[in-house]
């Protein structure tokens, strides 16, 4: 028999509504009080994690100096990812999304190796 499936999320902030609450159900990176790394819970590269502020932050543009301490552990968490995955993988990229292009309205950061899966 097989396993019910999970209903595909329909939100618009998957961070606050699933991943920050429930990081159990992650396959996670790093997390702190300010920063949560995971593996991509629908990887569009061989390697794919994200990298999320724990408070909420709508989007790179929209960023201001009140949210400058957590942009600095973000920018540090991701930069300690990204050297992982260049020095296990012999490259990496990072990525951010705004307006249309980003799914998910909460500030997060793409590192990613590998061809498309």
């Amino acid at each position: 028999m097989n396993a019910p499936s999970t209903p595909p999320y329909t939100g618009t902030d998957f961070y606050c509504d699933v991943a920050i609450p429930d990081p159990a159900a992650l396959e996670v990176v790093h997390h702190d009080e300010r920063v949560l790394a995971f593996h991509h819970t629908r990887p569009f590269w061989n390697v794919h994690i994200v990298v999320v502020p724990t408070r909420h932050i709508a989007s790179l543009t929209t960023a201001s100096r009140e949210d400058e301490a957590d942009l600095r552990a973000l920018l540090l968490v991701v930069q300690q990812v990204a050297r992982s995955v260049e020095q296990q993988h012999g490259a990496a990229a990072v990525l951010t999304n705004l307006g249309a292009y980003q799914d998910s309205k909460h500030l997060h950061l793409h590192v990613h190796a590998g061809g498309r899966r």
